[in-house]
């Protein structure tokens, strides 16, 4: 099976701290405003090199889903569900859906954020919000 440890590099400490802190913060352009994910040395809006840390709210919308059966991690036992998210700020992250069996209307469902320890570290997880 394949290994799950994380690299980090210059450009994503900052966010794997702040989910240490159970707080995410993503790469904010300092020129155009935009969310940078994932975290790079330029804004892919303005092609600026400024930005800063700010932190996002944790909600957001379930944009796609897929329930893995196979396992392809030591550390990540079948079944989990996978999906993609557009933050309300804006950027798309993968990540996921802890709790309720899938169900084909999670399409447009809101999610808000959480974290568990994964390994040595704090990873996002997502839960869906109340209705």
């Amino acid at each position: 099976m394949a290994d799950s440890t994380r690299v980090m590099t210059l450009y994503d400490r900052p966010l794997w701290d702040s989910l240490e802190r159970q707080h995410m913060e993503l790469q904010k352009c300092s020129h155009c405003g935009a969310f940078r994910y994932p975290p790079g040395p330029v804004c892919a809006a303005c092609h600026s090199l400024d930005h800063e840390w700010t932190a996002v709210s944790g909600g957001g919308e379930i944009l796609s889903w897929v329930r893995f059966h196979r396992q392809y991690f030591d550390d990540h036992p079948v079944p989990y569900n996978a999906i993609a998210v557009r933050l309300d700020e804006g950027p798309i992250l993968v990540s996921t859906l802890i709790g309720p069996e899938p169900e084909s209307d999670w399409i447009g469902r809101r999610v808000a954020i959480a974290y568990r320890q994964h390994l040595d570290r704090k990873q996002h997880v997502f839960m869906l919000a109340p209705t």
